[in-house]
């Protein structure tokens, strides 16, 4: 329950102001269909995040568990300098074509996801954690609570959310979780 519930903080809050959640806003202001969208941003990352969890397990697997501690501790505290980074949508990023919303929405969410902070926060999240499918539900819920707003709500959320401030704390938690990590914390609970 542990890798969960961490995966889904750490995740919603890495989002904050990531490029994925800047193209879900991009489409909502695009498409104006919620529903289709909302979809496609769900099937991108349950596939993206499920490839991401399989590579950490695997690690997990390969790896002595010393030299796993190290990877993924140092892992966390590169992405807590990588949170404090704003970011900004490509200009590939955006979709195009006849793949309608979902298709088009899902192609350019997986896209965008691909070597993202938070996808690699799934592959440390599933390596420390030992299990796959607890952190897939995790992180995939994470992306939705950080973007299903976005794209419901749109511009009228833009402006106001801290995001420097949502930053700010996304990386003292990547951090301190990198810190727990190397100092050998959360073996003992299956972390």
């Amino acid at each position: 329950m542990s890798a969960l519930l961490l995966s889904t903080g750490l995740v919603a809050l890495a989002e904050i102001g990531d490029k994925t959640q800047l193209l879900a806003f991009l489409l909502a202001a695009r498409w104006r269909r919620p529903l289709p969208i909302i979809g496609g941003i769900l099937a991108a990352t349950l596939v993206n995040h499920a490839m991401a969890a399989a590579l950490g397990s695997w690690l997990q697997s390969l790896l002595d568990p010393s030299l796993l501690r190290w990877v993924v501790g140092i892992s966390f505290i590169a992405m807590a300098g990588w949170t404090l980074i704003p970011d900004e949508l490509d200009e590939g990023d955006a979709p195009r074509g006849g793949l309608g919303i979902f298709g088009a929405t899902a192609l350019a969410f997986f896209i965008a996801e691909m070597g993202d902070k938070t996808q690699l926060a799934t592959v440390a999240l599933a390596a420390k954690a030992g299990v796959m499918w607890p952190v897939v539900a995790g992180t995939t819920a994470g992306m939705m609570i950080a973007n299903v707003p976005a794209v419901l709500l749109g511009e009228r959320l833009a402006g106001r959310i801290p995001v420097a401030w949502v930053h700010r704390v996304a990386a003292a938690l990547f951090a301190a979780l990198g810190a727990a990590t190397l100092l050998g914390a959360g073996s003992a609970i299956g972390l």
